[in-house]
């Protein structure tokens, strides 16, 4: 069995400006509307209880790199973080 996604409908900007009544009567009633800008799909204008719309997933999870990869050597001081927060902190008086 699958669930299958009641049709859309598309709505320009012009359109929702001047039917505004019209449009929230019909998200009331439960329909749902693509808001479109100059023929470009811009957002969803939904009921409040409609459900989330799924992820999709576009290829699967690879765990490579990240920051291990970069491979940073740290440098190494004489003086602590703290010894140097101290100097830093004098040159304030």
């Amino acid at each position: 069995m699958r669930i299958t996604e009641p049709q859309v409908e598309s709505l320009s900007q012009r359109e929702l400006r001047n039917e505004s009544g019209r449009v929230l009567r019909a998200v009331s009633e439960g329909h749902s509307f693509v808001l479109t800008n100059s023929g470009v799909p811009v957002g969803r204008i939904v009921p409040l209880d409609a459900p989330a719309p799924g992820l999709t997933i576009a290829r699967p999870v690879r765990r490579e790199g990240g920051w291990a990869a970069l491979a940073i050597e740290r440098k190494t001081t004489a003086q602590s973080l703290a010894a140097t927060l101290d100097d830093l902190r004098e040159d304030r008086l």
